[in-house]
């Protein structure tokens, strides 16, 4: 029964969408206009806007994308511009819409699979996983499943255990799926743009608490046709003395340890990894040949975490360039507590990187004042 009305809904969609598919992609250019400050918030939404206006294969289904303008306003005002059509709502079922998603990546359209939190995308994870993630590999390439399933991941604030975990290391030990999480909102509208474009699907890690920061972005990030390559790292700061490896709203944590670090004279290189599968190791390795030193951040579980990747990365590929054990840091190996004080005890905080790379650099001074001072 749900399978024929899967059947019956991905062919409704399939019937409104499909007279459009000869259309041919069209970019506006915005050259001439300068850098500018924009929300990770704004980022995402311009990005999908753009797609969907040059691809009209593009839709967004999930829980309250439309009439609600998206729980989070990643997707405001783009049922008014699109339609009911291509701006889905659906009930609270994740694996329904994630499934009907996913047949009508098989059928040649894009979706763009939107999850309240990532928590919940547990419920459709057979979807992902069993019929997104494998079918290129067991159709011999046959089947192309170009979606995206995107997000708020990680700690919120306040929110509890079930609304808060981070799903990063889970989804990128599955082969077959892509797996990104932006930083800046360059980050944000670059790289969701290259997953909407991508012919395989793609798990895309947003983080709640970052979708109201302001970040520079520069004029050629404002074009339409702009995008991130997947799998490249970017440095965020150079250094010569500690490598801080990070992702997501722990880059930001990084880049201020750095601050903090460069006044007792340590200086860090921060990468920000932007794609966790794949990853980037020749750039990780590069900046630990050249600085000795790593120390990984994450607010994930310690155990099997991304973290755990990349210092095996770095024993197997430059063990003989460390000069100081690795330092792993990430969240706290219990569920989220939900009182402020526990939560806080439980996610790296700024200090903790900074202890880490002191560790790293034979440093053992406090740096609770500096820590202090940069707050």
């Amino acid at each position: 029964m749900l399978g024929s009305l899967r059947h019956k809904v991905i062919g409704q969609l399939l019937q409104r969408i499909r007279p459009s598919f000869s259309a041919t992609r069209s970019y506006a250019s915005s050259s001439s206009v300068k850098e500018v400050q924009m929300t990770v918030r704004d980022a995402l939404n311009s990005a999908l806007d753009e797609e969907m206006s040059a691809d009209p294969k593009v839709f967004v289904m999930g829980e309250e994308v439309g009439e609600y303008q998206g729980a989070y306003k990643i997707t405001k005002g783009l049922l008014d511009k699109y339609g009911p059509e291509r701006v889905v709502d659906t009930p609270i079922t994740e694996a329904g819409f994630t499934g009907i998603g996913v047949g009508a990546a098989y059928h040649g359209l894009r979706p763009v699979i939107e999850f309240m939190t990532f928590n919940f995308s547990l419920q459709a994870i057979d979807h992902i996983i069993n019929s997104a993630a494998k079918s290129n590999y067991m159709s011999a390439g046959q089947i192309s499943v170009p979606i995206v399933f995107r997000g708020p991941n990680g700690a919120a604030a306040g929110v509890g255990a079930q609304h808060s975990q981070c799903y990063a290391a889970w989804y990128a030990s599955c082969p077959g799926l892509k797996v990104l999480a932006p930083y800046s909102s360059e980050d944000a509208r670059g790289l969701l743009k290259a997953a909407i474009r991508d012919p395989d699907p793609v798990v895309f890690l947003e983080n709640e608490l970052l979708y109201g920061e302001s970040f520079p972005i520069p004029a050629e990030a404002l074009d339409s046709s702009f995008s991130l390559p997947i799998g490249k790292a970017k440095i965020e700061r150079e250094g010569k003395d500690v490598t801080i490896v990070a992702y997501s709203k722990m880059v930001g944590y990084a880049i201020q340890a750095a601050e903090i670090l460069s006044k007792e004279g340590i200086s860090a290189e921060v990468i920000n990894l932007r794609s966790i599968r794949p990853l980037d190791r020749p750039a990780i390795n590069a900046s630990v040949r050249k600085t000795n030193r790593l120390v990984t951040v994450e607010e994930g579980f310690p155990q099997h975490g991304v973290g755990a990747e990349i210092c095996a990365s770095v024993v197997e590929e430059s063990f003989e360039y460390l000069d100081a054990p690795v330092e792993r840091i990430s969240g706290a190996d219990v569920p989220m507590p939900y009182t402020a004080n526990l939560e806080r005890m439980a996610v790296p905080q700024v200090e903790d990187i900074v202890r880490a790379a002191k560790r790293a650099c034979f440093r053992s001074r406090s740096v609770e004042g500096l820590v202090a001072q940069q707050n």
